[in-house]
């Protein structure tokens, strides 16, 4: 059974005290890398980045911290970046220098935050050869990082060209990152590798199904969902990277775990979780399959009888700006998930919790990693924004996508 937190409004605290004091959900046995993966999040969002971008700059921050970390202890073999071995270097100024360097370039408009942070975590740490050893090794896997990823075509331009005729008006709001699916992959051979098939043929059975329940369950004056099904549909509105990554902590933070451990599944995490953003992106624009919003307002259209057209339905939430097929949730919570399971192994699994901003702080908890992933693809049914043969899919590209992450750094192999 999942288990719900509300925080008070008195209590709630800005994204800035965040950073430098300890969260909500913070875990006393925190170390340097899942402290700082907490501060790197809520830097981002404050930037103002959006979810696409939040998480390719957060998979650039982890492999970074990873590398260097790796370097030191020299726990794993598996290296993108062939940096010197460092032994006796500290562990915690790589982390906090690999975070302040790479969240500089990519969100410079935080500098001040960055520093402060920064600066904070060194004063921690006794000066001597070891932190200043740590800090070198550092900014050598962030510029290693940044070579390797300087090209990966997310500068590409945005040339998204609106389906209409002369003259012919249409909504006049470009879709959002239909470029993304052109970008260079971490982990996949290339964009579309786990392409899925299409979606439903209108005329049959599966479209009739998810139509009707997404259309009963999705709508904004719905009857039938209920007030449970109401606050999932808000929490998982949120679209921002931390969502995810706190239930990640939830596992880095249990007892037991060193420092490259947690280095490396948040390395494997957020890459695969880039990858499948980009998949998925690849998959929608390929595709180009229509929101419950454009379908259930046209259902006299679709050529099955089983559809019936509700000319006035909207949504639960407002409906992202780009194609439904596949849902891009349920992709990376399929990653996350996947990937928490080879963490995991045959340890017991901890309670994984997470907050939604999107939701006023709320907080949310799980006992098992399928009730997770399931209350994920359940969500955007409730919030009238996908199909559910949409989220199996979705979830389905997640896992083959987490597999080549367990793969990489083999997890299996603690």
């Amino acid at each position: 059974m999942h288990m719900m937190i509300a925080y008070p409004q008195m209590l709630r605290v800005t994204l800035v005290t965040l950073l430098l004091t300890s969260s909500v959900l913070s875990d006393a046995r925190a170390d340097a890398v899942t402290e700082w993966n907490e501060k790197a999040g809520a830097i981002v969002v404050k930037a103002g980045l959006g979810p696409l971008p939040a998480e390719r700059a957060l998979a650039m921050v982890q492999a970074s911290v990873y590398e260097a970390v790796n370097a030191i202890t020299q726990r794993y073999p598996v290296s993108d970046v062939k940096l010197e071995p460092t032994p006796g270097a500290s562990v915690e100024a790589a982390v906090a220098a690999a975070n302040h360097a790479m969240l500089a370039k990519l969100v410079p408009s935080q500098q001040a935050i960055i520093d402060h942070a920064y600066q904070t975590a060194l004063t921690a740490i006794a000066e001597g050869t070891d932190k200043s050893n740590g800090i070198a090794v550092a900014e050598k896997a962030v510029a290693a990082v940044l070579a390797r990823r300087a090209n990966d075509g997310t500068a590409a331009g945005e040339s998204y060209r609106p389906h209409t005729s002369a003259g012919t008006y249409v909504p006049t709001v470009i879709p959002e990152a239909p470029q993304w699916r052109y970008r260079t992959p971490w982990l996949m051979a290339n964009p579309a590798q786990f392409r899925p098939g299409p979606p439903p043929e209108l005329g049959s059975e599966v479209w009739a199904r998810d139509y009707n329940e997404v259309k009963a369950l999705g709508g904004k004056r719905s009857q039938q969902r209920t007030a449970e099904q109401t606050e999932i549909a808000r929490f998982w509105e949120e679209v921002m990277p931390p969502i995810y990554h706190a239930i990640v902590r939830s596992v880095a933070n249990t007892p037991g775990r060193d420092i490259t451990r947690n280095a490396r599944l948040f390395a494997a995490v957020t890459q695969a979780s880039d990858d499948g953003l980009i998949a998925v992106f690849d998959a929608k624009y390929h595709y180009g399959f229509w929101r419950p919003l454009t379908a259930i307002r046209n259902g006299d259209i679709d050529g099955n009888d089983a559809t019936e057209r509700d000319e006035s339905w909207v949504p639960f939430i407002e409906t992202p700006m780009h194609p439904e097929y596949p849902c891009a949730h349920c992709i990376t919570s399929g990653v996350v998930g996947t990937i928490l399971r080879a963490e995991i192994g045959n340890e017991p699994t901890p309670v994984l919790t997470t907050r939604s901003n999107a939701a006023g702080g709320v907080s949310r908890s799980w006992t098992t990693i399928d009730e997770f992933m399931q209350e994920v693809r359940n969500a955007r049914i409730y919030d009238g924004v996908h199909y559910r043969n949409s989220g199996q899919i979705g979830t389905d590209m997640g896992r083959r996508i987490a597999h080549l992450a367990i793969e990489k750094y083999r997890l299996a192999h603690k």
